[in-house]
């Protein structure tokens, strides 16, 4: 994404007084998140878990006000992949919720280009519009940084038996990462973008 296309899409995104809102998804398992921790000298940390691939996916949407002066997380946790069919009840959620234009920037995804995708898209022309980001750009988008600060804290050698587990530390980590303004938008500057 250049930087005039940006500049365009934030004007309009403020004519329309339209949230910008970037859009990602992510896994977590029952295998722990492994980072680096501290232990009393000569006793090596080690985690016991149950290697289980059981998958939670993740779908955030981080939004901010045009002019800048909010920012807030939206996000649905679910057993199994996302596909079209769910993360078009992601969005469904998302119009719902926020009752507002949506200036959605995501990656490219198949499930965002799936011919049931690109129908239902043109069918909510009234409050979306779509600015994809170009391809590889991860390091562009904002949202990863809400995966990568979730891992890093909440999942950090988390080794649950369930789930039900998982589950339950990942809202409370993307709770505080989306009842913490200044964070997203540290996120934001962080990927190199402005509003």
């Amino acid at each position: 994404m250049g930087q005039a296309t940006l500049a365009a899409d934030k004007k309009r995104a403020r004519r329309q007084n339209a949230l910008i809102v970037f859009e990602d998804e992510s896994g977590v398992s029952l295998l722990p998140s492994v980072r680096a921790t501290w232990a009393p000298r000569g006793h090596t940390p080690v985690l016991r878990h149950r290697f289980n691939w059981k998958r939670l996916s993740l779908a955030g949407a981080l939004a901010y006000e045009p002019d800048g002066r909010d920012a807030h997380l939206v996000f649905q946790l679910r057993p199994g992949a996302y596909n079209d069919a769910t993360l078009i009840e992601f969005l469904d959620d998302l119009n719902e919720l926020e009752q507002r234009q949506v200036v959605l920037i995501w990656d490219g995804l198949p499930s965002h280009h799936s011919a049931r995708m690109r129908d239902w898209i043109a069918s909510q022309r009234d409050w979306l519009q779509i600015e994809p980001l170009p391809g590889y750009a991860h390091d562009i988008n904002p949202i990863e940084q809400v995966w990568g600060s979730l891992k890093s804290k909440e999942l950090r050698n988390l080794c649950p038996d369930t789930l039900d587990e998982v589950a339950d530390v990942a809202k409370d980590g993307l709770n505080r990462i989306g009842s913490d303004a200044s964070l997203c938008f540290a996120f934001l500057r962080h990927s190199g973008l402005r509003l």
